[in-house]
């Protein structure tokens, strides 16, 4: 199996990585060959046991995609995009990599032909929807994006979805909530200040909190996002959709996080689990489904 990842020298783009070189395996498919792109140079990994190519391109420009799926990857996971802040920013950007790229990426595998079917895994986002929110979001709820991020976002998962009704790739949608401890400088997200008050104090650092303290929104970590996004596409397949829901994700939540929660001792002594934590934070969160 080729494996082709865009964006993969992003933070869930490397994890990704890690991951896969060190399963060396998809699903019941031995991993034969990856392919690693992006705008800077992705690392390129030692003792891989097997070939592992780097490309430096700007996916979106005219002609890339063509080159990158030219050896008909199996699996294309794409994760190459501008955060909320940067595509808010500049219009023009925002627009051309996150909407046109993903376009050109859609047609160059369509135009292929001859069989050519890949499976394509592409990292959407709760931006798709916008407030005023419901207690709960099901399925008739509207995509009404605030951001021109959560509309590009919003876009390609219909163009995603038509594609593949029309038989020209196997695609699946995720959408992603926000990853944080984000490593290095902040970068332009919106929701980047998730990550600060984190990651700042730990460093001595002041951290300002621009939101009232008892806004509630979904995150994880780096690689508990890598791993829910396995497990998320799983439980999809196993329930014989094309597509990952919530649903699928609150799931496999318990599985994938108990062990990442650490109790108080009195909460230990009330008898109360992990998984009691994990069930109350997604009820607690309006989480599209």
């Amino acid at each position: 199996m080729h494996i082709l990842v865009l964006g993969a020298a992003g933070m869930v783009g490397r994890k990704l990585t890690e991951r896969l070189l060190r399963d060396g395996r998809l699903g019941k498919s031995d991993i034969t060959r990856m392919t690693l792109q992006d705008v800077v140079a992705p690392a390129q990994p030692a003792d891989s046991g097997f070939p592992v190519g780097t490309v430096t391109c700007d996916f979106a420009v005219a002609g890339a995609a063509e080159k990158l799926v030219a050896e008909r990857p199996d699996v294309i996971f794409h994760l190459a995009a501008i955060v909320s802040g940067e595509a808010e920013l500049d219009f023009d950007k925002g627009y051309r990599i996150n909407l046109d790229g993903t376009r050109m990426l859609l047609d160059a595998i369509r135009l292929i032909g001859n069989g050519y079917k890949p499976r394509v895994v592409f990292t959407s986002s709760i931006a798709v929807f916008g407030a005023p929110f419901p207690d709960k979001i099901g399925d008739e709820f509207f995509n009404t994006p605030l951001l021109s991020y959560g509309t590009q976002k919003a876009i390609d998962e219909l163009l995603l979805a038509d594609y593949t009704r029309r038989g020209f790739m196997d695609g699946i949608g995720i959408r992603l909530p926000t990853i944080c401890i984000r490593p290095g400088l902040p970068n332009k997200a919106a929701s980047g200040f998730f990550s600060n008050i984190l990651r700042e104090p730990l460093a001595g650092k002041e951290a300002i909190l621009p939101v009232s303290d008892d806004v509630r929104h979904w995150v994880a970590s780096p690689r508990a996002a890598v791993h829910l996004l396995a497990a998320s596409r799983a439980a999809a397949r196993l329930a014989g959709r094309a597509f990952v829901t919530p649903d699928d994700v609150a799931k496999m939540a318990p599985a994938v996080l108990r062990h990442r929660i650490a109790l108080t001792p009195d909460a230990e002594l009330e008898r109360y689990r992990p998984d009691d934590a994990i069930a109350a934070a997604v009820r607690s969160v309006p989480v599209p489904r």
